[in-house]
């Protein structure tokens, strides 16, 4: 290797051990550490997203349909006087 290729080559390394540091600070992005994500660190100067108020009942279209369809199925009670067929019919 020749002296200046040899001084090139620390020149490079020197400015990327200079500008790494920068980079890796100045990049705000989430991390997986061990299974969790860790935010960014410009987490608490970001903006508020606002998510307008639902209902406190997130299934209430479902629960009314649910509630619709086991009252079609409840049986009608019997009426008075009507007759129920014994299980066993009588042995002769």
């Amino acid at each position: 290797m020749s002296r200046s290729m040899s001084k090139q080559l620390v020149t490079w390394k020197l400015a990327l051990l200079l500008i790494w540091p920068a980079i890796t600070l100045c990049t705000g992005c989430q991390v997986d550490v061990a299974g969790q994500t860790l935010p960014s660190p410009w987490y608490l100067t970001d903006d508020i997203q606002y998510y307008a108020p639902g209902p406190e009942f997130k299934l209430a279209r479902e629960a009314a349909a649910m509630q619709e369809q086991s009252e079609g199925v409840k049986s009608q009670p019997q009426a008075d006087g009507a007759r129920v067929p014994p299980q066993n019919p009588p042995a002769k």
